[in-house]
């Protein structure tokens, strides 16, 4: 079956995700949070990408990005896993081990309003969904912190945003998302829909050839006669 299109538009925004194969833990301790952090500097060094938003988690990740020409976004997060991939390998001796990451990465489209910043308070409120911290912020191993500290750490992965935070930021991303946000946001994470107002999303569904992923799921019903 071929693989569906997925968007990768210069000067588009979207939220991308790849988790552990089987979901397993691709951090184990601080060194492999660090290691990974090192990998991406030197992709975005590599490849003119702005990234807003990132959180690492202990089997999967996240990023808010901005491709400064098509394709870009794929060739960054690819250069990004497999060169990640081959250092795991090469520091735990597993080559030869089986798959790290379960697939090519998951993306969808982001609109550059209050959708933006719906999504990176999902992005960076994740840790604290997951019970692994008791503030957001307290996660170094994502934007939230690094903000937070008044200056992006070594390596600098952060680019500044295209909107301005609602004001008193890191207490919003510690607020819940309401269930219609998330929900909206799983569906878009489990089918690539673009993520914004209703207008903007049928657009930018036909323009970048998205528009499956409006339909239903499952096959149309036949019309009995």
């Amino acid at each position: 079956m071929p693989r569906q299109k997925r968007a990768d538009e210069g000067g588009s925004i979207y939220h991308a995700l790849n988790r552990g194969n089987a979901r397993q833990t691709l951090f184990h301790k601080d060194d492999d949070y660090q290691a990974f952090l090192r990998v991406l500097g030197e992709g975005l060094e590599r490849y003119p990408v702005e990234l807003f938003s990132l959180t690492l988690m202990p089997n999967h990740w996240h990023m808010v990005l901005r491709p400064a020409e098509d394709g870009l976004m794929g060739r960054l997060l690819r250069w990004v896993t497999a060169t990640h991939t081959q250092r795991y390998h090469a520091h735990y001796d597993t080559a030869g081990e089986g798959h790290l990451y379960q697939s090519r990465f998951k993306s969808f489209p982001v609109a550059d309003d209050r959708h933006f910043l719906v999504v990176c308070r999902y992005v960076e409120r994740n840790p604290l969904r997951a019970n692994l911290v008791k503030r957001a912020e307290d996660w170094q191993w994502g934007s939230l912190w690094r903000w937070s500290q008044k200056q992006d750490r070594n390596p600098s992965l952060l680019s500044p945003w295209p909107i301005a935070r609602t004001p008193k930021w890191i207490e919003r991303v510690n607020e819940p998302l309401s269930e219609k946000e998330l929900t909206a946001l799983r569906e878009c994470v489990g089918r690539g829909r673009p993520y914004g107002s209703a207008e903007w999303t049928q657009k930018a569904a036909e323009q970048s050839g998205l528009s499956y992923t409006m339909r239903p799921r499952g096959r149309p019903r036949k019309e009995r006669k």
